[in-house]
């Protein structure tokens, strides 16, 4: 959906979509190992999933409020609703084709076989037999339908719907059952001789055994779930008018409404209408699926064999080819900048820096950004340590971090029971920032970390990210600007070189394209080469559009949403754009700018949408020192060259990949980051088997 009001752009949900089309385009890859295209399905599904949640539930708030008032809406919610059923209904086709005729077929091949209740041998009949009655009997729950409220269904659980054979009284001879799959496993492991290595999902085991329970002739009409709105806050993202009409509808009610009610394709359109009328289901909440749904429970399928080609190949992570070798990090980092590169590189090295800080009494305050916290946390460990230790620490933690509130909320209270000054989030204003202060007593300089993924141990071994360790004293001086603001909520401060939104970050950027498009105008050397999540915000996409008609090159990478449409004659006939998907998620940001031939390059937390350039505190940062600059460069020129993996961005959206051009060797850029990490090591350097 190409909207053409002012300028070219594509509607960010629509371009989500494209997006998660790109990760089905994974799962259909022969290239990628099999068992790695099964968990791309998982991903897919899992994202679509979000997507219903969030977004769509947004878009719907937004078509009901249209109807009562006059407000301005960041895009057409029903025209964007009508695309977004349209393409998730022909991805959803894709999915299963995908599934039933390649992954199916392909694990076969390999003696792994997923059997339907309809295949299972006499063997195997009388194993899930004694299974359900002794593991899968106790746990459920059968209702008839028309004793029951929409309310009754779980979001995102599984059911499976039935009726007595022959009957046609539908919602009267309806019932519903639960599928315990968060219980027990989704795939359960049956008995074979031929073929070892055969499984059956849950779903099949009650499937199987409906008459047995219900002591009667069943007819089953397939599983079904529902998803519903995940309620969240909306208030960083749009017009101030809009979020508070929102959030008076939210006010009114006490449970999430739905936002898809997925079905078998296969079940009557009697007992799909019967169950709507029913349950007050609208048209727009029925998405017809296959047999099988929540294949996000495929990202626990084992690997039932000893080949161990059907996964990617381990990368463990990598040593540090200087701070491996430190005596100490604090003196390391104090004697220059060095930049870290996950999951390429082992995350170790925060968690250390953090416990030296705790025993060395020059140090006085540890200050951190927190956004997503693992369950698990060494670091929010270290971090309770210090604060036991005597240093003064404080937390700016972020307390609406989209599903993970409860992990930050945990580690805020253990952080406050160690001594610790916990800040929680700002109404309004969310501090999305990724960085470390440590300030030291005396003559000591400051230390500072600057990344552009959260402090996660657990992401950092799927993420894509940087971190850079510096002393500088022109970058530690202004981050400590950014925390008195935290603290104390001073006036918005001065910044000379780091870019901080919501006050210096838009300005900035615009004003380094600016100049780039000066410098094209008068006939010199012009170009930007520009990577993120998501590229969204209008005002940003018309600047590069104006730079392309005034002949900046500009090379974008960006993973997600894409508002900006390149290679349209007369608007973005010099940009080109790229989205690299592979085994880890690209999370940085990096934004080059070519500054007349001594290129300026900045790293940071926030991507081009307006709610991280205007309702956020994000800070992008510098890279002064050559060596660090001369490595991200040859890591950024790796994924412009990426002729494997990645995707070209253009006007028909069909996600095609980037091909080798005749002469040019296959580039794939994260297999060739980890190899040019691990030739930087020492010779005869040992890469663990497993890292940190």
């Amino acid at each position: 959906m190409l909207d053409r009001e002012d300028f070219p752009y594509v509607a960010r949900d629509v371009s989500w979509l494209h997006f998660n089309a790109r990760v089905l385009q994974e799962a259909a890859d022969e290239r990628v190992p099999l068992l790695e295209r099964l968990k791309f399905l998982a991903i897919y599904s899992a994202n679509l999933d979000e997507f219903f949640r969030v977004r769509v539930a947004s878009l719907r708030s937004f078509k009901q409020l249209r109807k009562k008032a006059d407000l301005r809406f960041p895009d057409k919610p029903k025209k964007t609703l009508k695309a977004i059923r349209r393409l998730v209904s022909d991805q959803q086709e894709q999915f299963g084709q995908i599934f039933r005729e390649e992954l199916l077929p392909a694990l076969a091949e390999e003696g792994i076989y997923l059997r339907a209740s309809e295949e299972y041998s006499d063997a195997q009949k009388r194993f899930v037999q004694d299974f359900f009655r002794e593991q899968v009997a106790p746990l459920l729950e059968v209702q008839p339908v028309a004793k029951l409220k929409e309310t009754y269904f779980q979001n995102k659980a599984l059911y499976l719907l039935f009726s007595a054979y022959g009957s046609s009284r539908y919602p009267e001879d309806l019932y519903s059952v639960n599928i315990p799959s968060e219980r027990l496993s989704r795939f359960v492991n049956l008995p074979g001789f031929e073929y070892p290595h055969e499984f059956t999902f849950l779903d099949d085991i009650v499937r199987c055994q409906l008459d047995r329970y219900a002591g009667f002739p069943t007819h089953c009409h397939g599983a079904i779930k529902l998803s519903r709105d995940a309620e969240l806050s909306v208030d960083e993202e749009y017009d101030q008018e809009l979020v508070a009409r929102i959030h008076e509808t939210l006010e009114e009610r006490d449970l999430g409404l739905p936002t898809r009610f997925l079905y078998d394709s296969s079940a009557s359109a009697e007992v799909i209408q019967a169950l709507r009328k029913h349950l007050g289901l609208k048209k727009d909440d029925l998405i017809p699926g296959a047999r099988y749904h929540n294949f996000h429970d495929f990202f626990a399928f084992p690997n039932p064999t000893p080949k161990t080609f059907l996964k990617d190949e381990p990368m463990p992570p990598l040593p540090h080819p200087v701070l491996e070798y430190a005596s100490a990090l604090l003196p390391a980092v104090e004697a220059g900048d060095h930049i870290l590169h996950f999951p390429y590189q082992q995350y170790r090295y925060v968690i250390e820096l953090l416990e030296e800080a705790v025993a060395d009494p020059s140090v006085t305050h540890l200050k951190i950004t927190l956004y997503r916290m693992a369950r698990r946390s060494a670091l929010a460990d270290a971090l309770c340590r210090a604060a036991r230790a005597g240093k003064a620490v404080v937390v700016l933690m972020e307390a609406k971090a989209r599903f993970d509130e409860a992990n930050n909320l945990y580690w805020g209270s253990q952080l406050e029971r160690a001594g610790a000054t916990v800040y929680y989030s700002y109404p309004g204003l969310k501090v999305h920032a990724k960085t470390l202060l440590i300030r030291r007593s005396g003559d000591r300089p400051d230390l500072a970390y600057f990344g552009t993924g959260n402090f996660n141990e657990k992401t950092a071994r799927l993420y894509g990210d940087h971190a850079l360790l510096t002393a500088d004293p022109r970058l530690t001086a202004e981050l400590a600007q950014v925390f008195d603001f935290l603290e104390k909520k001073t006036e918005a401060p001065r910044f000379r070189h780091l870019l901080v939104s919501p006050f210096t970050l838009r300005d900035r950027f615009t004003a380094l394209v600016d100049a780039e498009i000066e410098r094209a105008r008068s006939g010199q050397e012009a170009y930007m080469i520009l990577k993120m999540n998501s590229l969204e915000d209008k005002r940003m996409i018309a600047k590069l559009y104006e730079a392309d008609r005034a002949g900046v090159r500009v090379q974008l990478i960006v993973r997600g949403i894409c508002g900006l449409v390149p290679g349209l004659k007369g608007w973005s006939e010099r940009i080109e754009a790229v989205s690299i998907l592979d085994r880890f998620l690209e999370h940085a940001r990096v934004f080059i700018f070519g500054n007349g031939g001594e290129e300026c390059m900045y790293l940071g937390s926030a991507d081009w949408m307006t709610r991280n350039l205007d309702r956020r505190v994000e800070v992008a940062f510098p890279i002064f020192d050559a060596e660090v600059q001369r490595e991200i460069r040859h890591l950024i020129d790796l994924q412009l060259k990426d002729n494997q993996k990645a995707r070209c961005h253009s006007p028909d959206f069909d996600n095609a990949y980037r091909r080798p051009r005749e002469g040019e060797p296959p580039v794939r850029a994260q297999a060739d980051t980890y190899s040019y990490l691990r030739s930087r090591l020492p010779a005869g350097q040992i890469v663990p088997e497993t890292g940190s």
